[in-house]
């Protein structure tokens, strides 16, 4: 990608809080800052990665679009590994390390099983693309000032996630790869994570503080029991040896229509309480 449109990609992403136009509206993105190896000076990148089975971790691929030379970024970590990644929802630190060997082809090998378009970049390379693991360093700041705001930055990041693999899900042929069984099983934990933060500190709180919306409190923890069923249903499928695509496509269709109802209730009742005292 070119410095100006790698800009621009840059600009929206961090104007829409995650949200890009084509061609990059239905990718999983993130912005990676890096230190300059000679200049010290700091650089962004927008680059697609790959979910993990350990919640936090995430992969990225040295491609560079398919050229001989690798990126600037991946020499940049290979002299300052601490490096910075944007999600939309979320800023943090995170340690960079450069996978080699066995461990560098399974992530490879998923990697192209969801997507052979990195097969052709490496092809066209002429080299071995390197797979970078980001393991966070610290806690997350959200990208949101009023936490009203906050949870709809989540919400709508969840709603992002869920329509990428209901559309990988769709279009996964006979079976499931390693790579899409894994965005499956990582949709899930994030949101039972999210749920479970929510009714451990934030609906205690909000019980004590407005009494009035007692019936929209207790709707939203019967809808989280309902959502950890359909997860454990959907993790359930996932996991198993033989998987029927066709039962994984349409439990992810029923949990994420279950999902998104719950999400908006949830916005409409209570951004509104969350935002009113933000400073």
């Amino acid at each position: 990608m070119t410095m100006d449109f790698n800009q621009h990609v840059i600009e929206q992403f961090r104007a829409g809080q995650g949200r890009v136009g084509p061609p990059f509206e239905d990718a999983r993105l993130l912005l990676l800052t890096t230190t300059g190896a000679r200049t010290g000076t700091r650089h962004t990148t927008p680059l697609g990665y790959l979910l993990d089975e350990d919640p936090g971790r995430l992969y990225v691929i040295a491609s560079a679009g398919g050229s001989p030379r690798h990126p600037a970024w991946f020499h940049n970590l290979r002299k300052n590994p601490r490096v910075t990644v944007e999600t939309g929802a979320f800023t943090y630190e995170a340690d960079a390390h450069i996978l080699e060997g066995a461990e560098r082809d399974r992530i490879f090998a998923r990697a192209t099983g969801t997507d052979p378009g990195w097969a052709r970049y490496e092809t066209a390379s002429g080299r071995t693309l390197p797979v970078v693991v980001l393991d966070p360093a610290g806690p997350p700041a959200p990208a949101a000032a009023r936490p009203g705001d906050g949870l709809k930055l989540i919400h709508d990041a969840f709603r992002k996630e869920l329509a990428i693999v209901r559309k990988e899900v769709a279009e996964s042929g006979g079976g499931l790869g390693a790579q899409l069984r894994i965005n499956c099983l990582a949709v899930c934990q994030g949101l039972s994570h999210h749920h479970t933060m929510e009714d451990a500190h934030m609906f205690p709180h909000l019980d004590e503080q407005y009494p009035e919306i007692a019936d929209v409190m207790a709707r939203l923890r019967r809808e989280h029991e309902e959502i950890a069923r359909l997860l454990e249903e959907l993790q359930r499928l996932v996991a198993g040896e033989h998987t029927d695509r066709a039962a994984v496509s349409a439990e992810v269709d029923r949990l994420t229509a279950q999902v998104e109802a719950h999400l908006d209730y949830e916005e409409e009742n209570l951004i509104p309480i969350l935002n009113a005292n933000a400073p």
